[in-house]
């Protein structure tokens, strides 16, 4: 999983180049952030990253139960109710879409892009149904077999979509991004929707339309989302919430569109890459009351997390300049605007530890089938963040603000839902959190001050200006070997440290090159490894959520 999204983050960001060369900050390029607006509302009402959050525990516990047949029919059932509901709000919003656009990007309007953001908004709507029935049931499903390879590939095709659609679309089209939002439409069909019913076929699903939401495993799939329906997720609103006040800004959507995008990079090769591999694990001990290994595992992961963000998102803020100019200060994109991207993602950057620890924690919520606890914590961080917003918008930080008031956000909501979860799963190993958090800042700090030294250096500033593509792209590449040296301080001060956290990467280069690894018991390599090895009784085997990917 860790390696599918890393490719489908570096894809992002050859997309992001594409885009900011072809289109730079300009009101097309807002045109098409602030056109997902009403694709994104949709997502929300029907809470779409909770759809498979409810779906993974129930089906799981009947696979795991030995009750395939009656999994199933809870997936049929699931499947055909939500596709006529998600498709029936698809079309409410093609025919409304120039009113929602007013209500949800008021600042479309002192622009003039309001038919261009309402058109683009019809293009992209449908998407929604394979977003839902494929990145969230049947994803889910295959999760939940411990298939992770092939459902690694839908990012990717989906930013291989869009990246097709602005480079050769575009060409077809009067206005340009017309072109690319045609190729977000076939790189989500073919990414989230047409590939895993492929997959599924090959794994032996067993599909039948139903209606039939009388069996106990539907209705508490449909129990466990309703809360999360009711209620409001920060990680959910949050970029809407951004784009809509980014609206009133001049170049406001494109500045939030460019850093925000940059910041979720570690945040999805981290947090929920790891958040997907272990939730299936997860939902499997606590459907087989092997509550030791959850807890051991979901504070192993935790900690993992930590560990691994805490460099990287210091590094991305102390070079934040470089970074943001060596991707996108090309063509169109104005250095002016690159300065303003970089200080957003520096505030970004703040947050970004508690981002890659919020999917972790909200899936060992669901995975104990408790919907509601992370619901109501998460609406009234959101309605924290709403203020907050509302209330440092009108100061001299303006535009500012917004990242900002997300990164403080994420660190309460992140903090509040670890409190309320110790005593739902009988206790966690918060000391060994905290002592990985405090060793990994004290390694952190060692290592900014070796990367802030190489930064200062002529080859430091080798992305500034603009260059041809080549050029960047070598400066760029430059840029992340120079903070190599601060990494191998890291690395080797958490080794010094006796961080448990560091044979990690030691496995993991190990399962990557090959070589062989000591032998270890399952509890040593549950502490040792953020994807569970969900390990059965006796002589049945095992099951390995890394097989393959």
């Amino acid at each position: 999983m860790m390696a599918s999204l890393f490719l489908s983050r570096f894809l992002g960001l050859v997309r992001d180049m594409v885009i900011a060369g072809k289109f730079g900050t300009s009101h097309a390029t807002d045109a098409y952030t602030l056109a997902f607006q009403i694709p994104d509302l949709i997502f929300y009402l029907i809470a779409g990253g909770a759809l498979a959050s409810a779906f993974i525990p129930v089906f799981s516990e009947y696979l795991h139960t030995k009750r395939e047949k009656e999994a199933w029919q809870i997936f049929s059932s699931v499947m055909t109710i939500t596709a006529v509901a998600i498709s029936t709000l698809v079309v409410i919003a093609l025919i409304f879409a120039v009113p929602l656009v007013h209500l949800m990007a008021g600042g479309a309007e002192k622009e003039g892009i309001v038919p261009l953001v309402a058109l683009i908004s019809r293009i992209v709507l449908p998407a929604q149904i394979a977003f839902f029935l494929g990145g969230g049931l049947m994803l889910g499903a295959l999760y939940s077999m411990q298939r992770f390879a092939v459902p690694g590939l839908g990012p990717n095709i989906y930013n291989l979509g869009i990246i097709f659609g602005a480079v050769v679309l575009s060409l077809f089209f009067k206005q340009g991004i017309v072109g690319m939002a045609v190729g977000a439409l076939l790189g989500a069909t073919i990414g989230n929707l047409v590939i895993p019913v492929w997959e599924l076929r090959r794994a032996g699903a067993k599909f039948k339309p139903s209606f039939d939401a009388s069996h106990p495993g539907v209705k508490k799939v449909f129990k466990l989302m309703v809360p999360v329906i009711l209620g409001l997720s920060l990680p959910g609103v949050y970029p809407v919430i951004l784009r809509s006040f980014a609206s009133y800004y001049d170049g406001g959507p494109s500045y939030i569109y460019f850093s925000n995008l940059l910041m979720q990079a570690p945040v999805g090769i981290l947090g929920q890459s790891l958040a997907i591999a272990i939730f299936p694990a997860l939902s499997q001990f606590h459907a087989e009351q092997r509550m030791d290994m959850y807890r051991r595992q979901i504070a192993s992961t935790l900690r993992t997390v930590i560990y691994m963000a805490l460099p990287i998102s210091a590094f991305m803020a102390l070079a934040a300049h470089q970074i943001v100019g060596g991707l996108y200060e090309h063509g169109k994109f104005t250095p002016e605007a690159a300065n303003q991207v970089s200080i957003c993602l520096q505030l970004f950057c703040v947050g970004i530890t508690a981002w890659c620890v919020h999917p972790v924690i909200t899936r060992g919520f669901f995975a104990i089938q408790n919907s509601l606890t992370p619901t109501i914590i998460g609406t009234i961080i959101t309605a924290f963040f709403i203020g907050s917003v509302y209330a440092i918008k009108g100061t001299s930080l303006g535009l500012l603000a917004l990242p900002l008031a997300s990164s403080v956000s994420a660190i309460l909501l992140a903090i509040t839902l670890i409190i309320f979860l110790i005593p739902r799963i009988g206790g966690l190993d918060i000391k060994g959190i905290l002592l990985t958090l405090l060793k990994s800042a004290l390694a952190t700090s060692v290592m900014i001050a070796i990367t802030w030294g190489v930064l200062q250096t002529p080859l430091g500033h080798i992305t500034a200006g603009h260059h041809t593509s080549a050029f960047r792209i070598i400066g760029l590449f430059l840029i992340l070997v120079m903070a190599i040296p601060g990494a191998l301080v890291y690395f080797f001060l958490s080794k010094a440290m006796k961080m448990p956290e560091s044979s990690y990467l030691d496995k993991a280069f190990a399962r990557i090159t090959g070589r062989p690894q000591k032998s270890q018991t399952p509890d040593q390599l549950i502490e040792a490894t953020p994807q569970a090895e969900v390990f059965e009784e006796p002589g049945s085997g095992s099951i390995d959520p890394m097989e393959g990917a």
